[in-house]
């Protein structure tokens, strides 16, 4: 039996997650510190030192920052925010910057003398800028999650600092295993969470359907659509990554964020949607649907971290795959070996930095939970022993942590090798 401690922690932890963010997270993150800095300043710097840790620099290499007149890149997104960023609206730092502020923004990423370095830190999301201008010369630092700050400084003055420690995401949450997610999901008042889950489909659902009706990215939902039938499986892949696309592309709709990132967030509510669209239920079946899909995905995470080279999209359609099971199906057995078996199935795919191609990922992701649910409606499943799978749902979620964590340490290393010296 669930405590109501712990379904408060429960529904404490899904408020923290489900933030909304314009723009990929990693360069709004960049955007945020850098806007941030330009108020401890009291103006623009001149000058700016920007260390970041090597997942920053591989989550912004290639997506577009919003707002910006189609600028990419780690410079952009600190110009951005220093130019025409709001620090007060977080990861929304640059959701309204109007259109004649883009060439404000240009000309300035063409003056500032700016110095990117990578970090040597053990944290995987690790951003410290220091600026300097004609009076003044400020720092600004965030670490471990997206909007963490956690030091900042003027002229020598120390204005804040608090321990920035290299904890998973999630170690100091309640804990989550699949039983209790289930029994959360069926007994919750689900008007303590609506707001969070309406927001979470309404937006997600809409920069989809915007991924779907431009043209953006790969244009791997509009793919989908025209290769595949015309059915609830092509268009719950389809959907989510056209989102996907659009946000990758520079999309100014903003997106309900899970674990930090905007994809995991279209990726654990879009598909699940659609189908509750497909089969009519009511707006208490599907938002109690989304909370199996977000909390699966955060079990997932939280041995994983925020950022890794595990593919965090692979999280994120495990989960989506377990909440479609909740509304086909309801049962603990039903979800538990869905998840099983798409972990089984799609473990493994790395995250090589945010770009058009996370949309294939993406519907790949969302294709192995719907297959993993479709094996056990038809008395299939892959057994303990067959890989990283073993007794348990919960400790087979273990072992995806050990395996990202541990296991793809030196693949994040090699990835971002790759990309920072035989890539342009």
């Amino acid at each position: 039996m669930l405590t109501e401690k712990t379904k408060r922690g429960y529904t404490a932890l899904l408020e923290e997650e489900l933030k909304l963010a314009t723009g990929c997270t990693e360069p709004i993150a960049l955007a945020y510190a850098a806007a941030r800095l330009r108020e401890l300043l009291g103006e623009r710097p001149e000058r700016l030192r920007i260390e970041v840790s090597g997942n920053i620099i591989k989550n912004v290499k290639s997506v577009v920052v919003p707002n910006t007149g189609g600028l990419k890149g780690i410079e952009a997104a600190v110009a951005a925010g220093i130019v025409a960023g709001e620090a007060g609206k977080c990861l929304q730092v640059i959701a309204e910057v109007p259109v004649e502020k883009h060439g404000e923004i240009a000309r300035y990423l063409q003056s500032a003398q700016m110095e990117v370095a990578c970090a040597q830190t053990p944290r995987l999301l690790d951003i410290r800028l220091t600026g300097w201008s004609a009076a003044h010369w400020a720092v600004v630092h965030i670490a471990n999650s997206h909007s963490n700050l956690v030091h900042e400084e003027l002229d020598g003055n120390l204005l804040l600092d608090k321990p920035a420690d290299d904890q998973p995401l999630l170690a100091d949450k309640p804990l989550l295993r699949v039983k209790d997610i289930l029994e959360y999901a069926d007994t919750v008042d689900v008007e303590e969470v609506a707001c969070l889950l309406e927001r979470q489909a309404a937006c997600n659902l809409a920069i989809a359907q915007a991924g779907l009706e431009g043209s953006w990215g790969a244009n791997i939902g509009s793919v989908l659509l025209d290769a595949y039938p015309d059915d609830i499986k092509t268009r719950a892949k389809a959907w989510a990554a056209a989102g996907s696309d659009a946000r990758m592309s520079g999309c100014q709709l903003p997106v309900v964020i899970l674990s930090g990132s905007g994809n995991q967030g279209i990726t654990a509510s879009v598909p699940v949607v659609k189908y509750a669209q497909f089969l009519g239920v009511d707006r208490e079946k599907l938002y109690r649907a989304l909370l199996v899909s977000d909390l699966v995905t955060l079990e997932q995470k939280s041995g994983i971290g925020r950022l890794s080279a595990y593919c965090g999209a692979v999280s994120a359609g495990v989960g989506a795959g377990a909440g479609i099971a909740y509304l086909l199906d309801g049962s603990f057995e039903a979800i538990a070996h869905t998840i099983v078996n798409a972990v089984a199935i799609i473990s493994g795919t790395i995250c090589d930095g945010a770009k058009p191609s996370c949309a294939a990922k993406i519907a790949a992701s969302v294709d192995a939970g719907i297959l993993g649910y479709h094996m056990y409606k038809a008395s299939q499943e892959f057994k303990s022993g067959d890989g990283i799978v073993t007794r348990t749902v919960d400790d087979t979620i273990a072992n995806i942590g050990v395996l990202a964590q541990e296991g793809m340490r030196q693949t994040d290393r090699t990835i971002l090798e790759i990309m920072t010296t035989r890539c342009n």
